[in-house]
């Protein structure tokens, strides 16, 4: 896979995106950054950040974020994060990136787990 610089800015800024509206609980933005696929999933972004309230509170509220490499999950690419929650926790999550025909990045999910031990 030939990502390129201007890719992998892209990339990330679209995740900054999707974390700066969990800041301000902006469903609607939150919700458009992710594929298509994750919105058929939920329909509505009311039901996207119920979700994410209740499976992915280090990543709806972190203390702070660190960007680490892309890196390859099962044969789709992926932004690693480094997530540090409220009460000191770290988390690893791997974003998920699809680019589909109208060549914005998309976020198709995001694998999270405790620890920085993969």
């Amino acid at each position: 896979m030939n990502i390129t610089e201007a890719d992998a800015a892209a990339i990330r800024a679209k995740i900054e995106q999707q974390l700066d509206a969990f800041r301000r609980d902006d469903g609607a933005t939150a919700f458009a950054c992710a594929s298509f696929s994750i919105q058929q999933l939920f329909k509505t972004p009311a039901e996207f950040m119920t979700m994410v309230r209740s499976s992915y509170q280090p990543v709806y509220r972190p203390r702070s974020v660190v960007f680490d490499d892309l890196v390859l999950v099962n044969g789709d690419l992926a932004q690693k994060v480094l997530f540090f929650s409220q009460d000191a926790e770290v988390y690893t999550a791997f974003y998920l990136m699809e680019r589909p025909a109208s060549g914005q990045w998309k976020i198709n999910g995001c694998l999270l787990h405790a620890g920085t031990n993969l």
